[in-house]
């Protein structure tokens, strides 16, 4: 029958290989722990230079081009759900315009930091303000007109 038998401040196997540590039986000849000690880990500087600080300026210039794509992206698809919209009125694509709007909208607010300067130019937000207040408008005079179509269809009926 298997016994337990403690070893010295050391953890011990149950069974056949009674009394032999832990350790001894993972680590047997020739095999030694991978675990290193958090003294032995070598730990990487993470100093900049002033030549890294400066690329960082062009690193932000390029993600703030990258952010004014994507929100002109986010406005194309907008402009492209309005138009399916106004083609095929109904309360779904409807929805999805709104949607598209409101996203456009929120991309528009001023960021905080430190996201600053993740924006459009000001004149181009302007712009995108001005068209999202169209589209808003339009989708209201779209929603009324289903409406509308809505009543006849069941005064009709």
């Amino acid at each position: 029958m298997a016994r337990r038998v403690k070893a010295a401040k050391s953890l011990t196997l149950w069974g056949p290989g009674i009394g032999l540590p832990v350790r001894e039986l993972l680590f047997l000849q020739g095999m030694q722990p991978t675990h290193k000690t958090r003294n032995a880990i070598v730990r990487p500087t993470f100093k900049r230079t002033k030549a890294q600080a400066a690329a960082w300026s062009s690193t932000r210039h390029a993600m703030s081009t990258y952010i004014a794509d994507e929100i002109r992206a986010y406005a194309t698809i907008r402009d492209l759900a309005l138009a399916e919209a106004e083609k095929i009125t109904n309360s779904l694509n409807l929805e999805r315009a709104r949607i598209a709007n409101e996203f456009v909208e929120n991309a528009l607010k001023p960021a905080r930091p430190p996201y600053e300067s993740q924006h459009l130019p000001e004149g181009d937000a302007v712009r995108e303000h001005q068209r999202c207040e169209a589209v808003r408008v339009r989708i209201s005079l779209l929603h009324a007109h289903l409406a509308a179509m809505s009543r006849e269809h069941v005064q009709a009926a």
